[in-house]
């Protein structure tokens, strides 16, 4: 069987991407408590120490879904009795490849559509699955899952897999909105797949955010890297310490940058100097965590029944298919 190269279709552009930046930039550095949104970590050195990240000794979560899905995906396939994969931030679809395995052994499968904001990776990574599933239609689409689920392929049954927990790094309003978005674009016979983290010991949650290596304390002081480059900023990474800690009220991790002396920034490309005192922070990512319940609960307040749920006996992770009930 021939091997047909993938297709895909571009709603984000490079310039989309830079307007995005310079609005979160501008935006979160003059907040009166300062932020940044995590998608900026991952230039090529970001996903590359993301990727490290995913193998130490105190980072379960990426193991423990892939173990999920290595476990399950013949009952997912089965459930959801999907012709079309569709995987929203694919990356490299590395774990993608589980799924696509069960679906063509169940012997449904007929397409893939991963979607990302990189055009260069997510080419690179589609361009791979058309060779590796001979006879699968490919369709790439460039694109932010906040603005343009719209525009995804609509025809087939289509399974949506939202996996890493990518869900835990937005807030429950912003989650109350991708969700509703997501029911809107769905038809009744399509179902989504949702990987959650579960709410654990603090101290267990703590370590996976502040690994004994240091690796994700470089993945976090590498957004600042980014702004430099991009922004001709004047950020010194040294000046800033890693924290990670549990916020117990809202049930996530934050991940900040401190200052350790008072200072001053300059975003050149801006035109902005920020202020930093002496302990301030500046907020890069949350990661929200989960119980069966809530999963349940948001799921169906966005128009989506439970189908099925798996944790396994350690209840690390927890993958959800779920329907759309109307």
């Amino acid at each position: 069987m021939t091997t047909a190269a993938p297709s895909i279709d571009v709603h984000l552009s490079s310039q989309d991407l830079r307007s995005a930046l310079e609005s979160d930039v501008r935006a979160g550095l003059q907040a009166e408590e300062k932020w940044l949104p995590p998608v900026w970590f991952y230039d090529e050195r970001g996903s590359q120490l993301f990727d490290d990240i995913t193998r130490l000794p105190e980072y379960y979560a990426t193991r423990a879904e892939r173990r999920l899905l290595e476990d399950h995906a013949p009952d997912i396939a089965r459930r959801a009795g999907a012709d079309t994969l569709v995987e929203l931030g694919a990356g490299t679809c590395d774990k993608s490849r589980v799924l696509l395995d069960a679906l063509e052994a169940s012997g449904t499968l007929r397409r893939y559509i991963p979607l990302d904001v990189s055009d260069t990776t997510l080419w690179a990574a589609a361009t791979a699955v058309a060779e590796e599933y001979p006879g699968l239609d490919v369709h790439a689409v460039v694109g932010d899952f906040h603005r343009h689920i719209d525009r995804l392929p609509v025809d087939g049954k289509r399974m949506v897999a939202f996996l890493g927990s990518t869900i835990g790094n937005l807030t429950q309003p912003q989650r109350r909105r991708f969700l509703f978005d997501l029911d809107c674009s769905t038809s009744h016979e399509d179902t989504l797949l949702l990987g959650a983290d579960l709410v654990k010991d603090p101290g267990r949650l703590v370590a996976a955010y502040d690994d004994a290596a240091g690796v994700t304390a470089e993945f976090n002081r590498n957004v600042l890297l980014v702004l430099n480059r991009e922004l001709h900023a004047t950020f010194e990474a040294e000046r800033f310490r890693h924290v990670a800690l549990w916020n117990e009220e809202q049930r996530w991790i934050e991940m900040r940058l401190r200052s350790v002396e008072d200072q001053v920034v300059t975003v050149a490309d801006l035109g902005i100097d920020v202020h930093f005192e002496a302990g301030e922070d500046l907020l890069t990512e949350i990661s929200a965590k989960f119980t069966r319940q809530g999963v349940e609960e948001e799921l169906y307040g966005a128009g989506f029944v439970v189908d099925a749920m798996w944790s396994g006996e350690d209840e690390e992770f927890l993958l959800t298919l779920a329907r759309p009930y109307c």
